[in-house]
């Protein structure tokens, strides 16, 4: 089970790195007027979208694993599993905020981005918190 652990986390990072990163091209598009650098953000954007995809399925799948394999309980575990469905709609979120800005629809402001890139933070330290304190 330390091998599902330790693939698990390296997944969780990887994933949390690409919702890290992506917002920030956000803010970048939200403020480019120039229309090869907005291509270039797209398509920037459109890549490491599918790639932090491809990095949730594992985490969540290998997450699942380790519920079934340890039977944790507690308030603590369903605190977390409510900030990993969170996770998963902010990551819906950005693919829904990429589809507007390929359509050239986006409405939001640079500004808003900003704030909206700070939440996965807050998510992981939260989650974090509750994994290793168990404060519940």
């Amino acid at each position: 089970m330390l091998w599902i652990k330790a693939f698990h986390i390296l997944f969780v990072v990887s994933w949390f790195s690409g919702l890290f990163y992506l917002p920030r091209i956000f803010v970048n598009l939200a403020q480019e007027t120039n229309p090869a650098v907005i291509e270039r953000l797209l398509g920037m954007a459109r890549r490491l979208y599918r790639f932090t995809t491809i990095l949730a399925v594992p985490a969540v799948l290998l997450g699942l694993w380790l519920w079934l394999g340890y039977g944790f309980s507690g308030g603590w575990l369903h605190a977390k599993l409510a900030l990993v469905l969170v996770t998963i709609g902010y990551h819906h979120a950005c693919g829904s905020l990429l589809r507007k800005f390929e359509a050239g629809q986006n409405k939001r402001s640079h500004k808003w981005f900003r704030y909206f890139n700070e939440m996965p933070v807050l998510v992981l330290l939260a989650i974090v918190i509750l994994v290793v304190v168990k404060p519940f």
